[in-house]
């Protein structure tokens, strides 16, 4: 190779590595990207959502939604998206010192616990790790990680997405 193509060529790579480099150590420190609870919903479903008629709750009967959306049908797009997410805590597996380990995650409070539960692209199924204490259920909180399209069904609900938290806070805006 002749010095007046080799020159630039290792110039190009160089600024090439170094760009990658400072744009690696740029992002580490940015917020991830916030994701809201209606995005895990399709487009068709907030449809039928926005013309129901008024839902009157009556005890721990079945649910009252559209069957259409208890289908718990995804957004694609939603899937491998990192990012955080706020919500309330049902707890599914716990260490013997009361830390949680695996859970759902809801929208709103007593959601799987005091009513029915809602629509399983409204649930994710949580895993995380270390582990967590929490003081109360309906202290709501963060989570972080990557949202992945993956089913999981018990006793408390069914859940469409589900997520391996890198993290878990208390909520704070």
């Amino acid at each position: 190779m002749s010095r007046s193509v080799y020159r630039p060529t290792v110039r190009l790579l160089l600024s090439g590595l170094l760009a990658l480099v400072l744009g690696h150590s740029l992002s580490v420190d940015a917020e991830p990207r916030e994701i809201d609870w209606l995005e895990l919903m399709p487009a068709e479903d907030l449809a039928l959502l926005e013309n129901m008629p008024e839902v009157v709750h009556e005890g721990d009967g079945a649910s009252l939604l559209p069957d259409e959306i208890m289908t718990g049908r995804v957004v694609p797009e939603m899937s491998d998206v990192e990012g955080r997410i706020p919500g309330f805590v049902v707890p599914l597996k716990t260490t013997q010192d009361m830390r949680i380990l695996e859970f759902f995650l809801v929208p709103y409070y007593g959601a799987c616990i005091h009513v029915p539960p809602p629509p399983p692209n409204q649930i994710i199924h949580v895993k995380y790790r270390e582990g967590f204490k929490l003081e109360a259920l309906y202290d709501p909180v963060w989570i972080e990680g990557t949202l992945v399209i993956e089913r999981t069904e018990n006793d408390l609900g069914t859940s469409s997405y589900s997520m391996v938290a890198d993290t878990v806070k208390p909520y704070q805006e």
